[in-house]
């Protein structure tokens, strides 16, 4: 379970990683990042009529913002809008920036729970796999539905979920895989209890087993679920979350 010494971590982890710090824009990051951002395009292009249709888009847990930006780029007359929990990592944004050419609207430090925006501000809100970092879920979703406008639409692209049954098993793994920072496997049934709590309505999860950027195990494991649909519901799968605030 996240805890606030997590999101210290998380802080910290963008001030101290060889890679990843503000002052070594690497080209190992830059590599990295671009081979996420195909799937990033992916989830744009599934999701447009959100994107396109949005003229104001808030980014939570961005990271260093290349996602942003590339949003920008897309779309640059929408106002989009770059948060992220460690100000270590928004640091970064202006390497993004300058690879792609672009000045995000807004950068705001902040946590997931605590956006310093108004009320019924934002056309929609979104993360690209980064919800599973995120420490207080309920807390969070409220905070969401408190900033987006009237039929606002929150998305949450690209999270590793699972079962209840099997989630000590998925974040045994995930945690060993990159132990640097704490992570977490979303239980979908809870995260769309949580929306519904919030005050959201027409919250559904679409399971999402992307072949893209996979190491061999994870792409015969993910072609099975490709396959194989209703082991999607089963077994740890990437999926995608959607909800959107009442009228």
């Amino acid at each position: 379970m996240c805890t606030i010494e997590h999101e210290k971590k998380e802080i910290e982890f963008w001030k101290n990683s060889e890679y990843e710090s503000p002052s070594n824009f690497s080209i190992q990051i830059v590599a990295h990042k671009l081979a996420e951002a195909r799937i990033f395009l992916e989830k744009i292009k599934e999701n447009e009529h959100f994107f396109k249709n949005s003229n104001s888009i808030l980014e939570i847990g961005a990271g260093q913002g290349w996602a942003s930006c590339i949003l920008k780029k897309l779309y640059p007359y929408n106002d989009i809008y770059c948060s992220d929990i460690s100000k270590y990592a928004i640091e970064s944004l202006k390497h993004w920036e300058k690879l792609f050419q672009v000045k995000v609207d807004k950068e705001i430090i902040c946590k997931s729970y605590k956006i310093p925006l108004p009320d019924n501000s934002m056309d929609t809100i979104f993360c690209f796999q980064s919800a599973h970092h995120f420490c207080k879920h309920r807390k969070t979703l409220q905070e969401i539905n408190r900033v987006l406008k009237s039929e606002g639409i929150c998305m949450y692209l690209y999270e590793p979920s699972c079962k209840k049954y099997i989630h000590k098993l998925a974040y045994k793994r995930v945690n060993a895989k990159r132990p640097q920072v704490p992570e977490d496997v979303l239980i979908y049934k809870n995260i769309l209890k949580f929306a519904n709590e919030a005050g959201f309505q027409k919250n559904k999860i679409k399971f999402s087993p992307i072949l893209t950027n996979r190491d061999p195990f994870e792409t015969i494991y993910y072609c099975i679920l490709k396959k194989v649909k209703f082991l999607q519901k089963l077994l740890p799968c990437t999926a995608d979350y959607f909800f959107q605030k009442n009228i």
